[in-house]
C-alpha cells in the first residue's frame, strides 16, 4: 500500500516506516523536524529511512494550512497514520499554544486531506493521559474521558472527537490508539527512561516525581508498532450495535474505533528505577519530589477490544525492553 506517515522522524514514527518498508509498503514520510528535543536524532532516524527505494520524504509543518491540501494531491495515500503532535504532558502547562497549532490546527489539516484524497482508513495516535482523573483500573475505551487533566490531553480527546465527526459526515474510516508510556531504544530524550539513564551515566542525580509511587503500563516500542499496523490493516467499520440512548465511547454508528494500545502491565515505578539500575551496573541518586501537575499516579491498558479485533498481544518484558535501551544509548553516544 501507499501510505503517509506524519511524525515520521518520530521515536514511534520512524520505527513503524522500518516496519512497513520491510514489508513492502511504499511510505511516504512527513516530519518538520522542530527542536523540541534534539533534531539530530530525528536526522538519524531519518537517515535508516531514506536509502530505501520505497520511502519518500516530505519536511513540512502538519499546521502548515496552505501545504497540507497539495501534499495530498501529489502523494495520493492509499492509507495514512497520523504520529505527528507536540507531545508531553508538563511542557503543555507552559508552552500551550504548541499544542493547539500541532494537535489541533495540524490534526484538522490532517482530516482534510484525508477527506480530499478519498483516504480508505486514518489511523492517528491518542494519549492514555485522556483517562485524566478517571481512577477506575484498568482503563477502558468504553469509558467516558470527559475530566483530562493536562491541555496536551485535551488536545488528543479533541482529536477523537474531531476523528468522529469526519468519520460520520463523510464516512471516513478512522481509528485512534491510546499509547500507554511508550520506551525502547530511539526513544525520545523529554522520557524518563532516556533522561533517567543520562543523568546516572553522569552521575546526576534522577528526580522521582510523586515519591516514586507511580505505576505506569511502559510499553515495548516494537510491540506498538506491530498494533499500529494491525490496527492499521484492520479498517474501521460501523458498530451495528451501538445504540444513541446508551452510547459506547469506544465505537460509533459511524466507522469509527478507539483502542489501548499498551502492555496490559503497570509496572511500579521503583521497580522500573531498578531494572533499569541492573542493566547499567550503578545505583541512581534519586531526587523524591510530588506529584507534578497535569500528571496522574497510575496508568493500566485495558487492551481486550483490540485483542478481540485484531489479534494484538505484547510481548516485551520489561527486563528485555530496557536492556535493548541501554544497548541502544550506549552504542548511539559512544559509551563503552
Amino acid at each position: 500500500m501507499r501510505i503517509l506517515v506524519t511524525g515520521a522522524a518520530g521515536f514511534i514514527g520512524a520505527r513503524l516506516s522500518e516496519r512497513l518498508l520491510a514489508r513492502g509498503d511504499e511510505v511516504i514520510g512527513v516530519d518538520n523536524l522542530n527542536d523540541y528535543y534534539d533534531p539530530t536524532l530525528k536526522e538519524a532516524r531519518l537517515k535508516r529511512l531514506t536509502p530505501h527505494a520505497n520511502f519518500e520524504f516530505h519536511k513540512l509543518d502538519i499546521a502548515d494550512r496552505a501545504a497540507m491540501p497539495g501534499l495530498f494531491r501529489a502523494v495520493r495515500p492509499q492509507r495514512v497514520v497520523n504520529l505527528a503532535a507536540q507531545a508531553g504532558v508538563r511542557y503543555s502547562i507552559e508552552n500551550p499554544h504548541a499544542y493547539v497549532d500541532a494537535n489541533v490546527v495540524g490534526y484538522v489539516n490532517v482530516l482534510e486531506g484525508c477527506k480530499a484524497a478519498g483516504v480508505e482508513h486514518l489511523v492517528y495516535a491518542s494519549t492514555s493521559s485522556v483517562y485524566g482523573a478517571n481512577t477506575r483500573m484498568p482503563f477502558s475505551v468504553h469509558d467516558n474521558v470527559d475530566h483530562p487533566l493536562s491541555l496536551y490531553a485535551a488536545t488528543k480527546k479533541a482529536n477523537e472527537l474531531m476523528a468522529h465527526t469526519y468519520s460520520a459526515l463523510f464516512k471516513l474510516p478512522t481509528t485512534g490508539l491510546r499509547f500507554f508510556t511508550v520506551y525502547g531504544p530511539w526513544g525520545r530524550p523529554d522520557m524518563s527512561l532516556f533522561m533517567f539513564t543520562q543523568k546516572i551515566l553522569a552521575g546526576e542525580p534522577i528526580d522521582v516525581f510523586n515519591y516514586g509511587n507511580h505505576r505506569r503500563d511502559f510499553t515495548y516500542v516494537d510491540d506498538i508498532v506491530e498494533g499500529v499496523i494491525r490496527a492499521l490493516d484492520h479498517v474501521a467499520t460501523p458498530n451495528p450495535d451501538w445504540q444513541s440512548d446508551d452510547p459506547d465511547p469506544g465505537t460509533a454508528a459511524a466507522p469509527y474505533r478507539l483502542y489501548n494500545i499498551g502492555a496490559n502491565t503497570p509496572v511500579p515505578l521503583m521497580d522500573f528505577i531498578g531494572t533499569l539500575e541492573s542493566c547499567l551496573g550503578i545505583e541512581a541518586k534519586k531526587n523524591f519530589l510530588p506529584l507534578q501537575p497535569g500528571d496522574v499516579p497510575d496508568t493500566y491498558a485495558d487492551v481486550t477490544a483490540l485483542v478481540e479485533d485484531v489479534g494484538y498481544q505484547p510481548r516485551t518484558a520489561i527486563a528485555v525492553g530496557i536492556a535493548n535501551f541501554v544497548s541502544w544509548y550506549k552504542e548511539y553516544y559512544g559509551i563503552q
